[in-house]
């Protein structure tokens, strides 16, 4: 897990190296200091000997300024790499996740997604700046202090050794109680962004429903759960405070009351005992020993926090895409015919019974085929296995001729256009979002488009026109002109085989017969497959396939099915007689 988090420093070694080199400098020159001082006072200050006190009064302030100067170049190392780590670190997961196929979303919900993304690199980047500082500062802090507060009175100095079980056990204690909180703390947040995510994404739905108070009770309720494992969290880690003063103070009281005793019995004679500068810089030392431990517990509490960011972070990393290019993978697909050969499909985190079963359908291409179903009978998991967003359980898919998993993954989706269930309209204008289809496309192009999915016409009322600037989701923009706009998207793609999964399900049957003579003319050598929930959409397909239960019930134009499909006359006469009724 470390080596896999170091890596992604990256570009920001040199800064990383060198933040624990100054601070090697800073702490070399803080450790300088006390014995500076002690012979400003014994050398100079006692013996009034002026000269003295300029020369370690300058040498005072020179090491000062160097401990200053390392310790600021330090700070700003260590924020430069953190920063561009924590920045390496996103742009790592996010590009993982760009990779994942369906099923790899699967296994992550979006909103811990968002988490790892935000909340746990942000921890990871804090305990990451506090290592290339406190890991290295604290150690030599230790390390030169107990050198000279042993150079100066070894017997006196041997007392903090009296403080180190104490202080070791109280960190061991705390870090062993805080981890466990950290980690259930991080799930949590998990649970939270779904809260605000589905409250902010539903809020239509929550306010016609008048749910306010229900959605505002389940997020109190995750919240108070997040505010109280912190709070115990904290409760273990407010001991570290007191701990700590209490072993500084112990150990000042005993040094003083040890140190001052022996200067009275040397007679303030160097060579016999202690001399009062020497007192003071002893105990500065042992200070900076029991504060360099607090420093190092202080690590490790930091070091505690993150790990669990750490380990969901690596989760993330670790997660391989299960559908890949192949090596040297085909990059021209000759045509849009689509063969199902004996395909089963299951989702292997959903059930174990397969969720198509048997498929063998051949379509030629630039036909245009309808598919129609009861709801679970399979129709968007069947058209997903075309571009692989899903791979098959057995059997194969092939488009052109070829298995899909013999193309390259780019092309296969470049000559594959999806019109999914779920319209998806991202934040920016309205040709922002049709240039998804084909970043090259011309303002005419975009406009022959809208004008074949019948969307121009709603486009032309807005002030802004083509420049009208969608909402995150495309909330400002209802159901029907949402999927007129996401089909003219596809269509700009001008691809060999183009996907509607029920895409039409919120126009007129007017617009949706003006949208199917516009594919006719635009796209003639395109395969078309129609999702639909009406017979009307699809009646006029050069073949309808009626799937039930994820098995292909039977398959014909609209005339054969009327005569021999009992699932498809019993949806068309449905569907008449609601119609004949009305009128």
């Amino acid at each position: 897990m470390i080596k896999k988090l170091a890596a992604r420093v990256r570009q920001y070694k040199k800064q990383a190296i060198a933040t624990p080199l100054f601070m090697v400098g800073e702490v070399a020159m803080e450790a300088l200091i006390p014995l500076i001082m002690a012979w400003l006072v014994d050398r100079g200050i006692e013996q009034g000997q002026m000269s003295s006190i300029f020369l370690y009064g300058g040498a005072l302030l020179v090491t000062a300024m160097l401990s200053l100067f390392s310790g600021t170049a330090a700070g700003r190392m260590a924020a430069v790499s953190s920063s561009g780590f924590a920045r390496n670190l996103r742009h790592d997961l996010y590009y993982a996740i760009q990779d994942f196929s369906f099923s790899n979303i699967d296994k992550f919900s979006t909103s811990s997604i968002i988490t790892r993304l935000t909340t746990d690199v942000t921890n990871v980047q804090n305990s990451f700046q506090m290592i290339l500082r406190m890991a290295v500062r604290a150690p030599l802090t230790l390390l030169f202090s107990i050198i000279m507060a042993l150079t100066i009175n070894a017997r006196i100095s041997m007392v903090f050794l009296i403080a180190l079980p104490f202080l070791g056990f109280g960190i061991y204690w705390i870090m062993s109680r805080t981890h466990p909180i950290f980690r259930r703390v991080f799930k949590t947040y998990d649970k939270l962004n779904n809260v605000v995510q589905e409250n902010l994404r539903g809020i239509r739905v929550v306010k016609s429903f008048v749910r306010e108070d229900y959605e505002v009770r389940k997020f109190n309720g995750i919240s108070d759960t997040i505010y109280k494992d912190f709070v115990h969290a904290e409760k273990n880690i407010a001991f570290m405070g007191p701990l700590m003063m209490t072993c500084i103070y112990t150990c000042t009281l005993i040094i003083g009351w040890l140190g001052a005793k022996a200067i009275i019995a040397s007679g303030n004679n160097p060579d016999l005992g202690m001399t009062t500068g020497q007192l003071m810089s002893l105990i500065t030392y042992v200070i900076q020993i029991l504060s360099s431990l607090m420093m190092v517990s202080m690590v490790f509490l930091m070091i505690t926090m993150s790990r669990a960011s750490a380990q969901r972070i690596v989760e993330i990393l670790d997660e391989t895409s299960d559908i890949t290019s192949p090596e040297n993978g085909v990059k021209e697909i000759p045509d849009g015919s689509v063969d199902f050969d004996h395909v089963h499909f299951s989702y292997a985190s959903r059930s174990e019974r397969d969720t198509l079963s048997d498929i063998d359908l051949h379509i030629p291409s630039g036909s245009v085929i309808g598919i129609l179903g009861g709801t679970g009978s399979g129709k968007s998991s069947l058209v997903q296995l075309i571009p692989r967003l899903y791979d098959v359980s057995s059997g194969s898919v092939r488009v052109g001729g070829r298995d899909v998993r013999e193309y390259d993954l780019t092309a296969l989706r470049e000559a594959v256009a999806m019109g999914l269930q779920k319209n998806e309209l991202f934040s920016g204008t309205i040709k922002e979002n049709l240039r998804w289809g084909n970043e090259n496309a011309t303002d005419e192009e975009i406009m022959e488009a809208c004008r074949l999915a019948q969307a121009d016409s709603f486009i032309q009322d807005f002030a802004d026109r083509y420049d009208y600037r969608i909402e995150q989701g495309g909330s400002n923009v209802s159901g029907g002109p949402k999927q007129r706009l996401c089909i003219a998207r596809a269509l700009l793609k001008k691809p060999k085989i183009l996907i509607l999964d029920d895409s039409t399900s919120a126009v007129d049957t007017r617009t949706d017969a003006l949208i199917r003579a516009g594919f006719r003319s635009y796209i003639p050598d395109t395969t078309k497959i129609i999702i639909a929930q009406r017979v009307s959409s699809v009646m006029d397909a050069d073949q309808i396939i009626v799937l039930d239960n994820g098995a292909v019930a039977d398959a014909g134009s609209h005339e054969e099915l009327l005569a021999r499909c009992a699932i498809y006359r019993d949806v068309y006469e449905s569907q008449t007689k609601g119609e004949d009724s009305h009128e």
